[in-house]
């Protein structure tokens, strides 16, 4: 019933204010009004109440806040920046205004973010939003400093070791990196960030076996991060364990995950353990993935112009990788007429249009007319099914 009431009195309110009818500024409302995420509304109240009372650091906060949760960061950003003229110690103005100019204009946010450490000195976000700013920014060096100042403030708060670390495994110095992830697993053992960077230090270290621990932990949370797996399941390669390798790319497919590396390293494996069948399998699913179905096209165009320039043998090759990679008969097909028309090598141009006749599945009339003349011609196998 409360919550009814507030939204009915926020409502009324808003709606006397635009009528013209005087009334006193309240807090309360403009209250009301946010609880309910009623944004625009909170708008309408507070634009008469700043147009009478333009100085007022707190409507224009409150208008500034309403047109930033309603999407209008133009808006905000006006608002919030009179704030900052009036009183530019403001903490809410400057945190507004660092965060909506930090993706497009991250030198301006730096400046919201480095008043913001001058006044409030002993939190750890600003040094850490500013870290994060100089990092943007490609200054390295200042982005560690500041990260290492906020993991200073507050140890306990897993972001800012995450991000220390982050920058340390960056600077390649992985011993530091792995103290400080070590310090915050300690706390928190199933923390899957903390987790993907200490399998991502043991990885680029080339410490194989300390990607296990935390990859395996990974896998019984249920994460699928494709980086760390994909770097759990190198790292089983690159010890020699192979059917755990092969476990890990398995978990990753069937959880969606069917990057080329995937396949790849699980095909590496299946050889490893001598069965090249299944290897062979994942390695063409490697080839299809590697390279664009419209390849075929280029391979196909590349062979019809080496014909037009009468480079023979060239244009057959062509056809033969397109047909290697793609697997479409016509590309036998083509390259069968090479050596009968031109190359008159009637023992290859035989032994093309027979592979041709037992892949070939004709569909258009043309494909079909040339199907059936050839397999007149080359009759000794039996005619497949042909779609009509």
């Amino acid at each position: 019933m409360k919550s009814i009431l507030l939204l009915f009195f926020c409502s009324q309110l808003a709606f006397f204010t635009l009528s013209g009818q005087s009334a006193a500024p309240d807090k309360n409302i403009v209250m009301a009004c946010f609880q309910h995420q009623q944004f625009e509304e909170a708008i309408n109240y507070l634009t008469p109440v700043v147009s009478m009372d333009s100085a007022n650091p707190q409507w224009l906060g409150l208008l500034g806040y309403a047109h930033y949760m309603n999407d209008n960061f133009t808006d905000a950003k006006k608002y919030f920046q009179r704030v900052i003229h009036i009183d530019s110690t403001d903490i809410t103005a400057n945190q507004y205004l660092a965060i909506m100019y930090t993706n497009n204009d991250p030198g301006l946010a730096l400046q919201y973010t480095r008043r913001l450490v001058l006044l409030q000195p002993r939190k750890a976000l600003f040094y850490r939003n500013l870290a994060g700013l100089f990092k943007r920014l490609n200054q390295k060096d200042s982005a560690l400093i500041y990260y290492q100042q906020a993991y200073v403030l507050s140890p306990n708060d897993y972001k800012n070791g995450a991000a220390l670390a982050d920058m340390r495994i960056e600077n390649k110095n992985y011993a530091t990196a792995d103290s400080i992830l070590g310090a915050g697993l300690t706390k928190d053992s199933v923390n899957t960030i903390l987790l993907k960077l200490r399998i991502r230090s043991a990885y680029e270290a080339k410490d194989y076996q300390q990607a296990v621990l935390p990859g395996e932990r990974l896998i019984r949370l249920g994460d699928i991060s494709q980086g760390a797996l994909t770097q759990l399941a190198v790292s089983y390669y690159n010890l020699s364990r192979y059917q755990d390798c092969i476990n890990t790319c398995e978990y990753m497919l069937n959880n969606q995950l069917e990057a080329e590396s995937i396949f790849y390293y699980e095909a590496r494996s299946w050889a490893k353990l001598k069965n090249f069948t299944e290897s062979n399998e994942l390695l063409h699913i490697c080839l299809s993935k590697a390279i664009s179905k419209t390849a075929e096209l280029y391979y196909y165009n590349l062979g019809d112009n080496y014909e037009a320039l009468q480079q023979f043998s060239t244009a057959t090759k062509q056809y033969d990788t397109a047909f290697y990679l793609f697997k479409n008969p016509l590309m036998k097909y083509y390259a069968a007429r090479v050596y009968e028309t031109h190359l008159r090598n009637e023992k290859l141009a035989r032994k093309y249009f027979m592979q041709y006749l037992s892949l070939a599945t004709p569909e258009t009339a043309g494909e079909k007319k040339a199907y059936e003349y050839i397999r007149s011609k080359y009759g000794k196998k039996k005619s497949p099914s042909i779609k009509h």
